[in-house]
């Protein structure tokens, strides 16, 4: 399998820094609320300082859904949607013990990070935009048509894993009990992406991956010149 952005959506977006991370397998979880805190912590006093919309991470994906010619404040990106439901509910529903890790430090580094189940992804995922013939499985359980042109994660067989790029998810891959495998993505724009990505990548592999050796191979911080992990 690999992940990887089209050549495309580099040329669209150079600013684009994406971490990647493979969990093979997931490992359990313990003492989830210890490790959640400080990553929350983090959150609510950046939210203390101002409104999210003033954060450069989420000013940046706000001129990327622009540029892409959507309305930013009807479209938002994941990152920008949890900061806005965090601080309205001051705190997160526990849904699994990754996802809630990945939503927690999405909250801290104020950048969209998603979590796919790859038993449900055929042979790769693409960051790209559609051709219209993709589908999409909504979380009500309806299957959506996806229009040319819309930046989506797409997979060999023409399924949507996400549309609008960092807007939604799909229910198709979503991460539950029986999961065992799980691509976990990040992805900015910022002008210190470069190094706020990094951070965030570090921090995800030592929170889901153990820090361990054997798992440091599975994870990357991808450019236009090597767009692509293969795992």
């Amino acid at each position: 399998m690999h992940f990887g952005h089209s050549e495309t959506l580099w040329q669209e977006f150079p600013q684009l820094v994406p971490a990647v991370l493979v969990l093979d397998p997931i490992e359990p979880v313990v003492d989830l609320e210890d490790r959640l805190e400080p990553w929350l912590r983090r959150a609510r006093e950046r939210l203390a300082k101002g409104p999210e919309a003033e954060m450069p991470e989420i000013a940046a994906w706000r001129r990327a859904y622009s540029q892409m010619g959507l309305k930013p404040t009807k479209y938002r990106s994941a990152g920008e949607a949890l900061l806005r439901r965090f601080k309205r509910e001051g705190e997160l529903p526990r849904l699994h013990s990754v996802i809630d890790l990945c939503n927690a430090m999405s909250l801290a580094f104020a950048l969209p990070v998603a979590v796919f189940d790859l038993a449900h992804v055929d042979q790769f995922l693409e960051v790209r935009h559609a051709r219209g013939t993709e589908t999409y499985l909504a979380w009500s359980g309806e299957t959506e048509s996806v229009a040319e042109g819309e930046v989506i994660f797409a997979d060999a067989a023409g399924h949507a894993h996400a549309r609008r790029w960092t807007f939604r998810q799909s229910r198709k891959s979503t991460v539950g009990p029986e999961t065992r495998r799980a691509l976990v993505v990040a992805e900015g724009l910022h002008a210190s992406a470069d190094a706020d990505v990094r951070e965030l990548l570090e921090a995800l592999n030592e929170e889901l991956a153990g820090g361990s050796a054997d798992k440091n191979s599975r994870r990357a911080v991808l450019t236009a010149t090597s767009p692509t992990l293969d795992f």
